[in-house]
């Protein structure tokens, strides 16, 4: 799989679909159009044809091409920025456990060039901008079962332990990212321990729920939706390459508190408690009272949520501010109303919920939850 592609003579000329891909030095594109040429032969691959398919927040770029049996995905993942070798060992782990994923079919590990399988070109997300309820309804099924599938299949020391450090790490983003960077607030240090406290609440919350396989991204735009000629039921499943092992609510709360749409509550309850009805039948939520209290699973979602936010909101900040991509900072005020709307229903939150009207120079209204709907 792993294959080393020489140089290719810097007389050569790169070509033109090649060079209008943009590069961010003459030497990585003729890399690339030497590995693209060397496909053609090796899969079929043509080469005129590669445009891009997308990008995403990281340093990854995916490009689409035609091959004598439809098309491929190409990635640009400069090994430097990106941790190749753990997208290839979870592309694996996830289809045995059975999820669609693409299978890496050639891997030029030096310069960070993979051959994908190619598993469509609609999103759940871009299918839901006009589904009816009855669609609707059908992809986010999909999605629950892809989840649950990856959640059944999990064990421990495959994956990176989603653990206390890493979570206070993530949470740190907010007030690094988020509050001195973006919002030039400078936070003194009452502030500061009421923030470390809720953080130290949130985190041993969140660390007592069952430890799963944890996607860390699950949501509609990295699932992918079959072609009608594809009898699979399951959605395709991109970006896994973070995945860790960690809470078992961490990627429902992603999946239906999304980084880039808003659910009514409703959505998110009847998605949340169907999955629920399918994760308790399967054994994955025998702790405390949640098989039998969905109240109390749906508290700890929330809580899970919670984390999330706080970190994208953070990882957005820094995205338009060290990264130059200032369109993630659109999506913030989402994230805030996210965390307004979770701390304003759980007294142990209240702090928080103080603390984000002070950044934001907002007011709120509070009301109270004990852990049952």
């Amino acid at each position: 799989m792993s294959t080393h592609i020489p140089e290719s003579d810097p007389q050569t000329p790169v070509s033109a679909a090649v060079h209008a891909l943009g590069w961010p030095d003459a030497a990585r594109e003729m890399a690339f159009d030497h590995w693209l040429k060397s496909l053609a032969q090796s899969h079929g691959l043509a080469p005129d044809s590669v445009c891009i398919a997308s990008a995403d927040a990281s340093f990854r770029r995916y490009f689409r091409a035609r091959t004598a049996n439809g098309s491929c995905i190409l990635m640009d993942a400069p090994p430097d920025k990106e941790n190749n070798p753990a997208f290839v060992q979870i592309a694996q782990l996830f289809g045995q456990a059975g999820l669609r994923v693409p299978r890496v079919l050639q891997w030029d590990e030096t310069h960070g060039f993979m051959l994908l399988d190619d598993l469509g070109t609609h999103t759940m997300m871009q299918m839901l901008d006009t589904a009816d309820q009855p669609m609707r309804h059908s992809l986010f099924e999909q999605a629950t079962d892809a989840l649950l599938l990856l959640q059944q299949a999990s064990r421990p020391d495959i994956l990176p332990v989603y653990d206390n450090a890493l979570l206070h790490r993530e949470l740190m983003l907010f007030p690094q990212w988020y509050v001195a960077q973006h919002k030039q607030v400078l936070l003194d240090n009452e502030q500061l321990n009421r923030l470390q406290t809720v953080f130290e609440r949130v985190i041993a919350h969140n660390l007592a729920a069952p430890q799963v396989f944890v996607h860390r991204d699950f949501m509609p735009r990295n699932l992918m939706v079959g072609s009608s000629s594809n009898a699979s039921p399951v959605l395709g499943v991109l970006d896994f390459q973070d995945a860790v092992y960690g809470p078992i609510t961490y990627d429902i709360a992603s999946l239906m508190r999304d980084a880039f749409v808003s659910w009514d509550e409703d959505v998110c309850l009847d998605v949340t408690v169907r999955y629920w009805e399918k994760a308790r039948r399967q054994g994955l939520l025998d702790f405390e009272d949640w098989h039998q209290d969905f109240g109390a699973f749906y508290r700890a979602v929330e809580w899970m949520g919670l984390q999330r936010h706080l970190k994208v909101a953070g990882i957005f900040a820094r995205l338009g501010i060290r990264d130059g991509k200032p369109k993630y900072l659109a999506d913030t005020p989402r994230f805030i109303a996210y965390l307004r709307s979770t701390a304003s229903r759980y007294r142990e939150l209240f702090p928080l919920l103080r603390l984000i009207d002070q950044i934001e120079d907002t007011s709120s209204a509070v009301g109270f939850s004990f852990g049952r709907l």
